[in-house]
């Protein structure tokens, strides 16, 4: 797995690629909690995000609670395979996916 972001004024774009799951899930954690601390909307974009296990589902979970506190949440260019796991979870209606 590998994190880039870009930060524009409130505004924080995390962009995933690779495996989200047991091994990687804990530094993408660590990741959000470090740097959403003044922001008001947080952008997951999954493009290169080709798969997801329950570890990262609970990530993306923790986050959306996080910023329901502080701001909003938008998870974007999700790839088929992980929307559907989105999908079989439930997690399709409880992100916002664009």
């Amino acid at each position: 797995m590998q994190i880039t972001s870009d930060k524009n004024g409130s505004t924080l774009t995390v962009n995933v690629s690779g495996r989200v799951d047991t091994a990687t899930a804990p530094e993408l954690e660590k990741y959000i909690n470090e740097n959403t601390s003044d922001v008001k909307e947080l952008i997951l974009d999954l493009k290169d995000m080709d798969y997801t296990s329950s570890a990262g589902l609970r990530v993306f979970l923790k986050a959306q609670k996080l910023m329901n506190a502080q701001g909003s949440m938008k998870v974007k260019n999700v790839q088929s395979a992980v929307m559907e796991i989105f999908e079989m979870t439930g997690f399709s209606d409880i992100l916002c996916i664009e």
